[in-house]
């Protein structure tokens, strides 16, 4: 009997479980937010040249009355169809205004923005672009924003990760909400840019420790035949979140407010979840077995189970995690990841996926402004497209396995974004539905590749494993942003990028084991007689034969449900 036997007798998915659960998941509206936020914090107004002090445009138009009188100061951008952003006539061009003007604008002398810039307020009041210029020149000071924050997000997972080893996930989540309330708020009272990076990078780890442990909190308290049916529920609260996060930037407009907006409820988060009680897996496994058994009587009496108060022993609690107090007791590392072949040929593959596919996923959603339509509407149906995703995910894992699902999500996701390289800007619509359709195959390749990696990792060394692949995928996502630099150089130049790494993924998806229907290994032995790809003759083994499909049971088919679960609800 295993742990998740225990949580059925004190109730199962209980009253308690209700709460918390819901106290877990409710912050998930505004946490979803977080690594899109840049989207509209640091959004690129329209913008020109500031006109010289010298020549105002109120004095131009009293003698002028023209609407593209700003003609006689901006050239034309390489494109001719809208204003330079970042050059100027030297001295106005009168000629430029007349209707039949054929000047040859080649011998014309243009200066950089030495007066500063003059933005188009219509769509944003206020970002961090028009309140510290960043553009032009100072354009990748932009991106390095996210690259920061992405920074502190990868820091938070490898310092709140071993933390909460120590501590607790309980006293790590706590106080990361409260740190991303405090110094999330803090980024709205900003008044240089440094400063804001700083307090980004740190609000970055908050957010890591608060997504690592409320996901094994939430996980660790649901009993295993309800879990697929509870993370997959529970993940729609991040759904709802990418389009509360479209509305509430429609509704402010300003950096400032936005900013203060989606961080500072999570102080009310630190003061609701003082109410969540430790996990008993960690308690156990920590030595402290007399505490783990006071919370779970508590807990039999919120679910109105009391009569199972005296039946619940510490020698009850201890046979019901024999197996984890077993491998509590083996010491592994991160190179135990990489020593063997059947582990090293697992490791290899997962850090491509992981890498590409948040770095496809970012690469699409961090720069929304460059399909032509409102950059709201497009956040909007960003967080929309998500709601089939994640059904039709489920259904391919299903039927097709996870191997070809995870090749063939990386696969489309590929063709998508080159399609997107040839379709002219002009045609919005067809920009737009391929990049909805990026977007819901990286998605896809998420919820594929949470679920395929707890099945690869033996139990022994799940955790650890997942903490190595996480940690590819926030390397991969703070390049993403860097990387759309590189459209000044060639403006496809980031699309095939993007493209081509998640075609290379594909590619080493194809040669990871196929977990379908198989037994979860416990230990490195178990994945290296299965996957290695040796046999004790020096024969290749067949995953496929009959002698593997008998050794399905009962108890496997529950853990790859366990495994399912966590991983939807950790998407």
């Amino acid at each position: 009997m295993g742990f998740s036997e225990l949580l059925d007798e004190i109730g199962g998915f209980g009253r308690y479980q209700w709460i918390h659960v819901t106290l877990i998941s409710f912050p998930g509206l505004l946490m979803a937010g977080q690594n899109l936020l840049n989207n509209f914090i640091s959004g690129t107004p329209g913008h020109h040249c500031s006109l010289s002090t010298n020549h105002s445009l109120w004095n131009l138009t009293e003698h002028v009355d023209r609407p593209d009188v700003l003609k006689a100061f901006i050239p034309m951008d390489s494109s001719g169809l809208r204003l330079d952003r970042c050059r100027r006539y030297v001295t106005p061009q009168w000629q430029m205004l007349t209707a039949n003007s054929s000047s040859n604008m080649s011998h014309l002398h243009t200066e950089s923005c030495v007066d500063g810039w003059t933005f188009d307020n219509s769509e944003f009041l206020a970002t961090t672009v028009s309140e510290w210029d960043l553009v032009c020149s100072w354009r990748p000071l932009k991106q390095m924003i996210q690259t920061v924050y992405m920074g502190g997000v990868l820091a938070g997972a490898i310092i709140y990760g071993s933390l909460s080893d120590r501590f607790g996930r309980r006293s790590v989540l706590i106080w990361s909400y409260l740190q991303l309330g405090i110094l999330g708020s803090c980024c709205a009272l900003s008044q240089s840019y440094s400063v804001y990076c700083a307090f980004r990078f740190l609000s970055g780890m908050a957010v890591s420790g608060i997504i690592l442990n409320s996901s094994s909190l939430k996980v660790e308290w649901i009993p295993t035949k309800t879990r697929t049916m509870v993370g997959t529920l529970t993940s729609f609260y991040f759904t709802f979140g990418q389009m509360l996060l479209a509305g509430l930037a429609y509704w402010l407009r300003d950096w400032r407010k936005l900013q203060l907006v989606m961080c500072a409820p999570h102080i009310i988060s630190f003061a609701n979840n003082w109410f969540l009680l430790e996990s008993p897996r960690w308690l156990v496994l920590r030595g402290r077995s007399q505490d783990a058994l006071k919370i779970l009587h508590r807990v039999a009496r919120i679910n109105g189970k009391p009569n199972v108060v005296d039946k619940l022993t510490l020698e009850v609690l201890h046979s019901h995690m024999s197996k984890e107090l077993e491998s509590n007791r083996k010491t592994l590392t991160a190179y135990d990841l990489l020593r063997t072949p059947g582990m090293r040929r697992i490791s290899v593959g997962l850090l491509a996926v992981w890498f590409s596919t948040s770095f496809a996923y970012y690469g699409l959603a961090m720069d929304l402004q460059k399909f032509g339509v409102s950059i709201y509407v497009m956040q909007l149906i960003f967080g929309a497209v998500d709601f089939p995703t994640k059904f039709a995910a489920l259904g391919m894992l299903s039927f097709l396995g996870r191997r070809k699902t995870q090749a063939l999500c990386l696969l489309m996701s590929a063709v998508v974004i080159f399609a997107n390289i040839f379709v002219p800007k002009d045609l919005q619509a067809i920009r737009t539905t391929l990049a909805c359709l990026g977007k819901a195959f990286t998605s896809a390749s998420f919820t594929t590749v949470y679920l395929y990696t707890g099945e690869l990792y033996p139990t022994i060394i799940r955790q650890t494993g997942m903490g190595l692949v996480s940690t590819m995928a926030r390397v991969g996502s703070m390049a993403a942003p860097a990387v759309l630099i590189l459209d000044e150089v060639f403006p496809a130049l980031p699309s095939i990028v993007y493209g081509g790494a998640a075609v290379l993924a594909s590619g080493f998806a194809c040669f990871l084991p196929e977990t379908l229907n198989v037994p979860l290994p416990d230990t490195i032995q178990d994945v290296e007689a299965r996957w290695s790809g040796r046999s004790p003759t020096g024969k290749k083994k067949d995953v496929s034969s009959e002698d593997e499909q008998v050794a399905l049971s009962k108890t496997s088919e529950k853990q790859v449900k366990e495994v399912e679960g966590s991983g939807l609800n950790a998407l």
